[in-house]
């Protein structure tokens, strides 16, 4: 009898357009891991509306980003792809969390504390209890790993404690996650703040690469990117003194698969000029056919729209499980 594979969850918002940050150090690992374990990747609906969203505007890039996994490599046959808001029960399970997740805990999360900062008209609930929601999106699948990038770590970390609490009251309910945080590619840079992670929210449009975006757009954008103002021009990786350039490499090397000696090499005595171009010509053609293919996939909606019925019905049928044991263990009358 075949061992039971490990679990995996992901998400992302549509909150914005899909990045190259996002490609490289999220959904390029996500279809490595396919093979080896039971993957569900969500697009998290529910989390973009802490932020006010075009309502159009968001029904369209939840679409597109589904058509973008897929192009992405994602095989809809080997995941479970599907729309956040498509499956009741993370909300159901997301206000239970509420009740097992301590203000404190809340209060201390760095997101909340920056999202807050860029959106001060709007400090709203779900801003605040969003990691309870979190939670409940990777303990319904009774997640054994959450691949994420550094920066999401205390999330994960979070959604452990409540675990862990929920655990301690009512017996083994939930797996407890590990978060997983892939060894290269998993934290891009923004082209010109290289000190910050590339953001779909960058003030600064030439700071982020989009996976959709025209070859020119992006070529113009590494033309314009931040290299280092030190005195050694040089093609040396070194993220301390040499951020820029560091970032640069670590973007050439996901696009081409050469590690940094063999760049540092490829680029000794040519400038930084030479150095942007390649990078910006190496992710046009990293990302040309994801984008020709989602072109393609956003043209058969009726094929998306089944994959989000299938994905959906596949997930609920998941979450159900856990969200029964759950009520039952608080108390809840069984419907």
């Amino acid at each position: 009898m075949d061992e039971k594979r490990k679990v995996i969850f992901s998400g992302i918002q549509p909150s914005g357009e899909l990045t190259l940050g996002s490609y490289m150090g999220a959904i390029r690992n996500w279809v490595d891991l396919s093979g080896q374990y039971d993957c569900y990747y969500c697009i998290v609906d529910m989390h973009a509306i802490t932020v006010r969203q075009n309502p159009a505007e968001l029904r369209r890039r939840s679409i597109s980003q589904l058509a973008q996994y897929i192009a992405c490599g994602l095989d809809p046959e080997k995941n479970t792809l599907f729309i956040q808001s498509h499956v009741a029960e993370h909300a159901q399970l997301g206000w239970v969390l509420d009740c097992y997740t301590m203000f404190g805990e809340l209060s201390r999360m760095t997101q909340f504390k920056d999202k807050s900062a860029k959106n001060a008209e709007n400090i709203n609930a779900g801003l605040f209890t969003y990691p309870s929601l979190m939670a409940a999106d990777i303990l319904l699948y009774q997640t054994d790993l959450v691949p994420v990038g550094s920066d999401q770590k205390q999330h994960v970390e979070l959604s452990r404690d409540i675990a862990l609490r929920f655990n301690g009251i009512y017996g083994d309910v939930f797996t407890i996650p590990e978060p997983f945080i892939p060894q290269a590619g998993a934290r891009i840079m923004s082209l010109t703040t290289p000190q910050n992670k590339m953001s779909k929210s960058d003030k600064d449009p030439g700071g982020c690469i989009y996976i959709l975006q025209k070859p020119e757009e992006i070529l113009r954008c590494f033309k314009r990117a931040v290299t280092d103002s030190d005195t050694e021009r040089c093609v040396r990786y070194d993220p301390e003194a040499k951020p820029g350039v560091s970032n640069l490499m670590q973007i050439y090397a996901c696009a081409t698969g050469k590690t940094f000696p063999e760049i540092e090499a490829e680029f000794d005595g040519k400038g930084y000029g030479d150095f942007k171009t390649a990078v910006g010509e190496s992710v046009v053609e990293l990302l040309r056919p994801i984008r020709e293919k989602t072109e393609d996939l956003m043209k058969n909606k009726d094929y998306l729209s089944s994959i989000l019925r299938s994905g959906a019905e596949k997930a609920s049928r998941t979450a159900s499980r856990t969200l029964r044991k759950v009520y039952k263990k608080v108390g809840f009358v069984e419907r």
